[in-house]
């Protein structure tokens, strides 16, 4: 008689039978093992409520963990209970949430970037001019496609970016060139991985159960394809991936060093910037909002922060008035006395 399939393996199988990513799988496994290990590897079935909130406050006070770190923790757990232990959790309670206070993000001048891209060679240097350029996180531009760009209407478009979200950011034109010159790349790839007998994409599901040839078509080719083929760590088939994106981080942050640029960078940084410098042009918050893909405005106003200006994007009217000639002798004589 075979035995069951381990209680990590179970929770692959609820998170892979519900489509998620392998990136939430992998966040979702290691949260569930350091909870166990936590309780001293105690069965789960064993545990509820009280060891959750146990091991979500350790994580606050002990590990002085994030707020959106911790979050993750939690919504691991509920899904754990939930789809694999078959024990939905209660209410949760007597948690001692983190209170880390969110760091302001680090952005860079025109000229820093400037400096930054000149350090920096293919495809790092396009990868990293299309972060700043069009705002995408990290593995947003690792991800793109072939089919994602349209040179005639100066756009990309980004499917599954955080939190599943789909939407259309801007092109600059000046990476039309460059960029076409990275798809020819792609396709002469693709070109030998079919003569090898390789060359199917990874697919979204839908459309691999609904159209599986689609994963030959160049259109669904990584436009920054990894090098060397490699086996997928979910099912094991065989392809070529995107770069990888400790490779760009490496470089991004070497690159950092070389151009001698003294603030804590990285490739988020170039992201920060572009909504920074587009906020600093005039552009409408919720514009910015938008070609971010940000669920809610708030998160986007952290950048007028960075602008020196309050909550809302709202210079006080005093500057003008501080700013008139005639004002200036009252305020020496308040002064005086």
């Amino acid at each position: 008689m075979s035995k069951p399939p381990k209680i990590l393996d179970q929770l692959r199988h609820s998170i892979r039978a519900r489509h998620y990513s392998y990136r939430t799988e992998q966040a979702y496994v290691m949260w569930v093992k350091q909870y166990i290990l936590y309780h001293n590897c105690k069965h789960p079935n064993e545990m509820s409520e009280s060891e959750v909130s146990a091991f979500l406050s350790h994580l606050a006070i002990a590990r002085k963990v994030a707020p959106s770190t911790q979050n993750q923790a939690l919504n691991a757990l509920v899904f754990f209970y939930k789809n694999t232990i078959r024990k939905p959790l209660a209410s949760i309670e007597n948690i001692q949430h983190s209170k880390t206070p969110r760091k302001l993000p680090v952005v860079l001048t025109q000229q820093e970037i400037s400096s930054l891209l000149k350090q920096l060679e293919y495809p790092h240097w396009l990868l990293a001019a299309l972060m700043y350029g069009s705002g995408l996180r990290l593995m947003e531009a690792l991800r793109l496609r072939v089919k994602d760009f349209d040179f005639n209407y100066r756009t990309i478009s980004v499917y599954q970016g955080k939190g599943r979200q789909n939407r259309i950011v801007t092109l600059a034109e000046e990476l039309i060139p460059p960029i076409s010159a990275q798809i020819e790349h792609a396709k002469t790839l693709h070109s030998k991985d079919l003569e090898d007998g390789y060359g199917r994409a990874e697919l979204p599901f839908a459309l691999a159960r609904k159209n599986p040839n689609a994963a030959t078509n160049i259109q669904w080719q990584y436009v920054f394809p990894s090098y060397k083929r490699s086996s997928h760590p979910q099912t094991g088939a065989v392809g070529r991936h995107h770069v990888h994106e400790q490779s760009l981080q490496r470089a991004v942050k070497k690159a950092i060093v070389k151009a001698k640029i003294a603030k804590p960078a990285s490739c988020h940084s170039l992201r920060h910037s572009f909504a920074t410098h587009l906020l600093l042009r005039g552009a409408d918050i919720r514009t910015v909002q938008e070609q971010l893909g940000h669920a809610d405005i708030k998160t986007t106003q952290i950048y007028t922060h960075v602008l020196q200006r309050g909550g809302h994007a709202v210079i006080s009217p005093l500057k003008d008035i501080l700013a008139t000639p005639t004002l200036v002798p009252v305020l020496a004589t308040a002064r005086s006395h």
